[in-house]
């Protein structure tokens, strides 16, 4: 853990307080009362520069009222002149815009723009540095010499990956536990193939990996053969001895 963030350890490891909750609120409802008394005491600049951001602020509330209050409305926009002849039985009718049909398409943007980041297993457990790394202690003073670390989980390394020289490599990683295909599971398909393991996202609380899915003949939006899909790890390959994964359609 970087060395500034002593505070968020310290809530990992102990806790907050008992009564954090009612103090966060009490504070909120503070709120108000303190910035009444800034509004009338703050003088010169920061009187300006307060009004300026108060200012803005009720802005955005106003808006967002008045948002909630167009929801359910219904109106009828104004019409041109119409150029051709119109049957009688259309003179009276009225296209109505409906506030509500505008609101639920955004939300149905965010929803789709939201989807297309979930995973099939939401929470993941963490695994911390003393799990993933064991201390090897090497050279003529060991007691001092503790600065290299075997990797006890499995690990990916590329086609092209060359270790270090043995003086030098400090992560060490068993050939045991290279991982270089993965079982992936198509959801809409339901078939399982081995496909070859392009790279790791670098995402300690979701584990996902990339495949080569140039086999399965999955085409883009542009018409273009896609070659790398993300896909999510679904079983724990230490002690399975393979990796099973489900592909992000």
């Amino acid at each position: 853990m970087p060395q500034n963030e002593y505070i968020e350890r310290h809530r990992k490891l102990h806790g907050r307080r008992l009564d954090h909750e009612e103090r966060a609120r009490k504070k909120a409802a503070r709120e108000g009362h303190k910035q009444s008394e800034n509004a009338q005491n703050l003088r010169g600049l920061r009187a300006k520069l307060y009004a300026k951001q108060r200012h803005a602020q009720k802005i955005q509330m106003r808006k967002a009222i008045k948002q909630h209050e167009e929801r359910n409305v219904k109106g009828a926009p104004a019409e041109k002149e119409p150029t051709e002849a119109i049957p009688s039985y259309l003179l009276d009718r009225a296209n109505p815009t409906t506030a509500k049909a505008l609101s639920s398409q955004i939300k149905n943007k965010r929803a789709e723009k939201a989807a297309r980041f979930s995973v099939p297993i939401p929470k993941v457990r963490g695994i911390s540095e003393e799990e993933l790394f064991k201390v090897v202690k090497t050279g003529k003073k060991t007691q001092k010499k503790g600065w290299k670390r075997v990797v006890t989980k499995p690990t990916f390394v590329g086609p092209d990956f060359t270790r270090r020289p043995v003086k030098y490599e400090r992560f060490i990683r068993p050939m045991g536990l290279r991982y270089k295909k993965a079982n992936v599971t198509h959801p809409t398909l339901n078939v399982t193939v081995q496909l070859p393991i392009l790279g790791v996202k670098k995402n300690p609380s979701n584990p996902l990996i990339e495949v080569n899915v140039s086999d399965l003949g999955i085409v883009t939006a542009s018409g273009k053969i896609a070659w790398g899909r993300y896909a999510q790890i679904t079983n724990n390959p230490e002690n399975d001895g393979c990796l099973n994964a489900v592909l992000l359609v």
